[in-house]
């Protein structure tokens, strides 16, 4: 059995799922804007909604999160070896957990349903930054490793 080549599927596939709950997000929330920004009386269950999808979101992207941290790490200690590239890909995954995760606390969890679309666009402020450090992370990897 090519071990390589089942670790790098495996890590290709759970990054891909990583950033594939983050497009499901961004159109999601993209159809529930006219709503979520709209009077009291039209939201109704829509907030509960959005929360029950962010926790099984949040479950699948941390899925793909960690197999693709372990995968990575696995091919970095057993085919490429500990370059500098290996770790300057280390320190953008962490940039963008580090990022993300500071903007949800600061921006996206003290939101309550209706808000303005001014408020409601700290989530495409969200999307913006895991977008660019996705895009920042497959740069290095294609073009530098």
């Amino acid at each position: 059995m090519d071990w390589y080549t089942l670790l790098k599927f495996i890590h290709v596939t759970s990054f891909a799922l990583w950033l594939g709950t983050v497009f499901a997000s961004i159109f999601l929330l993209r159809t529930l804007e006219p709503v979520l920004t709209g009077s009291e009386k039209e939201i109704a269950r829509y907030p509960e909604f959005l929360k029950t999808y962010i926790k099984l979101e949040t479950s699948v992207a941390d899925k793909g999160f960690k197999t693709t941290v372990i995968s990575g790490l696995l091919l970095a200690l057993f085919f490429h070896g500990w370059t500098l590239w290996v770790f300057v890909k280390i320190g953008l995954i962490i940039l963008q957990v580090v990022l993300t995760m500071s903007y949800i606390i600061k921006a996206i969890q003290p939101l309550s349903y209706p808000c303005s679309p001014g408020d409601y666009a700290n989530w495409y402020k969200l999307f913006s930054i895991s977008l660019t450090m996705f895009a920042l992370v497959l740069l290095v990897t294609f073009f530098l490793l």
